[in-house]
C-alpha cells in the first residue's frame, strides 16, 4: 500500500513539473509573438536643384562639377590651389573633385556648357543634410582660370526655397597665362591641358582676365571674343526635398 502510495505521488510530481514546463514554454512562445517590431525606415533623400547659367560672351564651361559636404572647401584665396583643383583648372576634369575626402554627394553638368546656355544638376544626399554646396567649372579658353561657388552655407534653406547668386573667375596659380595655343585646352587652343609642373604664383587669386591678340599680345591664341569681365555664372540652388 505504501509502494502504492509512493508511485501516484510520484506520477503526481511528474505531471505536475511537466505541466509547468509545457505552461512556461507555452508562455515563451505567445510573449514572442506579441512583441512589437520595429517597422523598416525609409532612407530620406535630401535633393537640390542646381542651375547654372554661362553668361560669359564666348568662354566654354567645362563640364559644372557640384559637391555637397559639411566641412571644408574648393580653394583658399591666398593659398595654392590643390592638386584636384589644378586638374580642373589647367584640364577641365573635376573627377579628383568628386573623391575628396570631405563629399557627402556630387553631380557633373552635362558636357561643356556654352556661352548663353543654362544647364540643371540634380543632386541628391541620402540621409544626411549637408550644411555647403561647391561647384566649379574652367573657363576653357584659358590657361588655369576656373569659376564656381565655394562652401556656400545650405543651412538656412528649406524645401521649395531658393538662393541665387553670380560668380566671379579664379586664377590657379599654377600655370602662367601664357595664352599660348599649345597651353590652352579649349578650342581656341587645343593645347595641353593639365601639366603638373607649376611655373606660375602658386596660389588661388582673382582672375585677371586674357590679353588676346587683338590688345597686343602677339603670342596670344586669343581674341576680344574670348575676354570676360566678372561675373561669368549664374547660380540658383532650389531645395527640391
Amino acid at each position: 500500500m505504501i509502494s502504492s502510495m509512493h508511485n501516484i505521488n510520484l506520477s503526481k510530481t511528474v505531471f505536475t513539473v511537466a505541466t509547468i514546463s509545457l505552461l512556461g514554454l507555452t508562455g515563451c512562445d505567445h510573449d514572442d509573438d506579441d512583441t512589437p517590431k520595429e517597422p523598416p525606415i525609409d532612407p530620406v533623400n535630401i535633393v537640390y536643384q542646381i542651375s547654372v547659367s554661362n553668361i560669359t560672351h564666348g568662354q566654354p564651361m567645362s563640364p559644372v562639377t557640384v559637391v555637397l559636404h559639411n566641412d571644408g572647401q574648393l580653394w583658399s584665396i591666398g593659398e595654392p590651389a590643390s592638386a584636384a583643383l589644378e586638374l580642373l583648372a589647367e584640364s577641365g576634369d573635376g573627377s579628383d573633385l568628386l573623391s575628396l575626402g570631405m563629399v557627402l554627394a556630387s553631380g557633373v553638368g552635362d558636357g561643356v556648357l556654352m556661352p548663353g546656355l543654362t544647364q540643371s544638376i540634380m543632386v541628391t544626399s541620402v540621409d544626411v543634410v549637408p550644411s555647403h554646396l561647391s561647384l566649379a567649372t574652367m573657363l576653357v579658353n584659358t590657361n588655369d582660370a576656373f569659376t564656381g561657388v565655394n562652401a556656400m552655407s545650405l543651412t538656412n534653406l528649406a524645401v521649395g526655397e531658393s538662393i541665387s547668386m553670380l560668380t566671379s573667375s579664379y586664377d590657379s596659380g599654377t600655370e602662367k597665362n601664357s595664352e599660348l595655343v599649345t597651353t590652352i585646352p579649349g578650342p581656341a587652343g587645343g593645347g595641353e591641358g593639365f601639366n603638373a609642373q607649376r611655373d606660375d604664383v602658386d596660389f588661388v587669386a582673382m582672375h585677371p582676365g586674357v590679353v588676346s591678340q587683338d590688345d597686343g599680345l602677339a603670342q596670344s591664341g586669343l581674341t576680344n571674343a574670348h575676354r570676360f569681365d566678372n561675373p561669368t555664372l549664374r547660380v540658383t540652388v532650389t531645395r527640391m526635398e
